[in-house]
């Protein structure tokens, strides 16, 4: 098996080393593992890609790349060049450094890069460590992905629904905020939300007076609709969630027959 593997921590980025490892292991002795990820962190870009501007690629090792572009950038620079002729049978990205979870993903360089692969035609994983009171303390911050990121995946290939067609299926993983040995198992779960959590600016003011906007956010720990994917992270489980890269609000479009 031919896998690639990316983030959208950066190539340096501790997470990438996890999955670096559950993705040898999958691949087997007779198997490659191709690692294509951002030269820098590129965390929040979500599905953006460097249409107008070239991205510089280099080489770091064998099968090693760095790109100066999104997580998005780096899965078509590997199909569609670094890997061009010999396409990856599959592609994981992450693990994320925090949780894709709920409102997340749609933020997320992380799960970008698996949505592209999922329009290339290729079957895409986006795997995530959530952070929390019980795990962040620990030596390894992401044992719970190491440890039940490869059966996790395994199962996902061997018992998932893999679609090629127009919006293929791709899915966002995200493991719990526990150490391994507290996970409780594994839920197929729809993407949740935190009502009472969104995105805002704070201002600030330099030394020289040039004002400045931080981006903020909000606490992860706030509870979202039970069955969801935050709420069974919370609850201890590893949570997928199927996706698509369709936007089409489906639900809806039969009551919008009254304005044609």
């Amino acid at each position: 098996m031919r896998i690639l593997i990316t983030n959208d921590d950066g190539i340096n980025a501790p997470g990438l080393e996890v999955t670096q490892e559950i993705a040898e292991k999958l691949a087997g002795p007779g198997g490659e593992v191709w690692t294509v990820a951002p030269a820098f962190e590129q965390s929040g870009v979500g599905h953006c890609i460097s249409y107008t501007q070239p991205m510089m690629v280099s080489q770091m090792s064998t099968r090693r790349y760095a790109v100066q572009g999104s997580p998005a950038d780096c899965v078509l620079a590997a199909i569609h060049d670094i890997m061009k002729g010999a396409l990856p049978d599959l592609v994981l990205s992450g693990v994320n450094r925090g949780n894709n979870s709920a409102e997340n993903a749609v933020y997320s360089g992380t799960v970008g890069a698996a949505m592209e692969a999922a329009l290339q035609g290729v079957p895409a994983i986006a795997l995530s460590q959530y952070y929390g009171p019980d795990n962040r303390d620990l030596d390894d911050q992401f044992d719970a992905a190491r440890q039940h990121g490869l059966d996790t995946v395994q199962r996902l290939l061997d018992k998932g629904v893999w679609e090629r067609e127009d919006y293929g299926i791709f899915y966002n993983v995200n493991f719990p905020p526990v150490a391994a040995s507290a996970v409780k198992g594994l839920r197929a779960t729809r993407q949740g939300v935190r009502r009472d959590m969104g995105f805002g600016v704070k201002p600030q003011s330099s030394p020289s007076g040039r004002q400045f906007l931080w981006v903020t956010g909000a606490p992860q720990n706030q509870q979202t609709a039970d069955g969801s994917d935050a709420d069974m992270n919370l609850k201890g489980y590893i949570s997928v969630t199927p996706m698509r890269a369709d936007l089409t609000a489906h639900d809806i479009l039969e009551s919008l027959k009254a304005i044609e």
